[in-house]
């Protein structure tokens, strides 16, 4: 019973974590990296697919992405899409080949990108906090249906409680690892 608790509660902390380290992804830093353009989505016949599902994307050079549509009629409608996006990038078409240059951060983007990366960092600490809660919420019921014992129960909240220091510390070393990627030049 204790197990599945804490199982439960360390695998809804490690969602958590995944999605943080996707929100990161959106939030670009000097370097080209085809994952910037993961959240962009394009018409394909009637439909909204992701970018990476009707083009090839790869890194041209460390500050230029290469986007090669599949079909040639894709091309303009791929570079409207990059264009409508929040990401605040200007593709260039030369035939059917898309390049997206990245415009070097000043300071005062870098530290919005970081106050950005530190809020999205802090929500997912929220999350993590709210899944500990809840687990040991769970717990306090089952004391009060007298499944468990008293010394069960602290066992679990100890238990909990380290799952979610640890989920915790692995933020704060992601966004540690993001703040360093956004402040180089």
């Amino acid at each position: 019973m204790l197990n599945e608790i804490t199982q439960d509660a360390a695998e809804r902390m490690q969602k958590s974590v995944e999605s943080l380290v996707t929100n990161f992804k959106k939030i670009r830093t000097g370097r080209a990296h085809p994952s910037i353009l993961e959240g962009i989505q394009v018409s394909y016949y009637g439909s909204n697919v992701p970018l990476s599902q009707v083009a090839n994307i790869s890194v041209e050079d460390g500050r230029t992405l290469s986007i090669v549509p599949w079909e040639k009629p894709m091309v303009p409608v791929i570079e409207k899409a990059i264009m409508t996006s929040d990401l605040g990038l200007n593709p260039a078409t030369a035939g059917e080949n898309i390049r997206v240059p990245m415009p070097p951060l000043t300071e005062e983007t870098r530290k919005g990108y970081i106050k950005q990366a530190r809020q999205e960092a802090e929500g997912a600490r929220v999350a993590i906090r709210n899944v500990r809660r809840d687990a040991n919420g769970d717990l306090k019921d089952l004391l009060k249906e007298k499944e468990i014992t008293e010394d069960d129960q602290r066992r679990g909240e100890d238990q909990i409680q380290k799952v979610t220091d640890k989920h915790v510390a692995e933020v704060d070393g992601l966004l540690e690892q993001k703040e360093k990627d956004l402040m180089e030049i």
